[in-house]
């Protein structure tokens, strides 16, 4: 028998007003919330909710994040997501779709997601940019509750991120991991045994000039490139969350430009 399964529906938008990004639409169904904390910069910042608790075999949540022309919107999340044991056959699934109109700016900045043993999710984020916009993602992932010896010895993660600048695919990066995660992890060629995982992409005319910056700020298990013109991407591996965060922080600060939202902070 089915359970009861949680669905989660919303979609924020911010446009510029008197020097000031402020919201413009908000549409909230389910398990979906958002906050709109008081903030002193001119971004408007969205912190999202789970209000079912995290995820499960069966969940279905769509987030929808729109920056209109000139606007700057930060959208994070309130704590980690944790995506719980699924029954058999079950799927989580996470819909996140991001526009960014001229001159605008994005900032997709959730913490992170953490998978339990015998987890099943399936997350796609989509994001449409102007040619004149910047966008700033990072897609933390811990595996398993270290503190309580957990390991993933099987699951389903998988993960489809495409970018598109004036409609044109700039970016797409997929990740599959099914079965004995933690033995994949386990391989060198993988993982090297990394409890933690995180992708940083950032997409601006300057993204050049932030490369060697970068570079200078990650661990030896860290790595960045300008896989083209204006778009640059990092992976970090870390032995744990804690470890991962603390990589993180100075990384982001230093493509925001700005202090991170204070749900952020170590």
């Amino acid at each position: 028998m089915r359970q009861p399964r949680a669905v989660g529906r919303l979609r924020v938008a911010a446009k510029r007003r008197d020097g000031r990004s402020v919201l413009s639409e908000l549409y909230q169904q389910g398990a979906s919330k958002a906050l709109l904390p008081r903030t002193a910069g001119p971004a408007l910042t969205a912190v999202t909710l789970n209000t079912a608790g995290g995820m499960t075999g069966g969940d279905s949540f769509r987030i929808a994040g729109r920056a209109e022309s000139d606007a700057h919107l930060v959208m994070t999340t309130q704590a980690a997501e944790r995506v719980y044991r699924a029954q058999p056959g079950e799927v989580a699934a996470l819909d996140v779709t991001l526009e960014v109109g001229a001159d605008a700016r994005l900032d997709w900045l959730p913490q992170e997601t953490i998978l339990f043993d015998r987890c099943a999710l399936s997350r796609r984020l989509t994001a449409e940019l102007d040619p004149t916009a910047t966008f700033l993602m990072v897609e933390p992932l811990i595996f398993g509750r270290a503190a309580m010896g957990e390991t993933l010895t099987e699951g389903l993660f998988r993960e489809r991120v495409e970018v598109r600048r004036d409609g044109a695919l700039v970016f797409a990066d997929a990740t599959l991991l099914r079965g004995n995660i933690q033995a994949q992890l386990d391989e060198t060629a993988i993982a090297g045994g990394a409890g933690a995982m995180a992708a940083l992409l950032f997409v601006s005319d300057s993204a050049e000039a932030h490369l060697a910056p970068l570079r200078a700020l990650l661990p030896a298990t860290g790595g960045a490139s300008l896989i083209r013109p204006g778009v640059l991407f990092a992976r970090v591996l870390a032995p744990d969350g804690y470890t991962l965060r603390q990589s993180l922080l100075p990384a982001i600060e230093r493509l925001s430009g700005a202090p991170l939202p204070r749900t952020w902070m170590l």
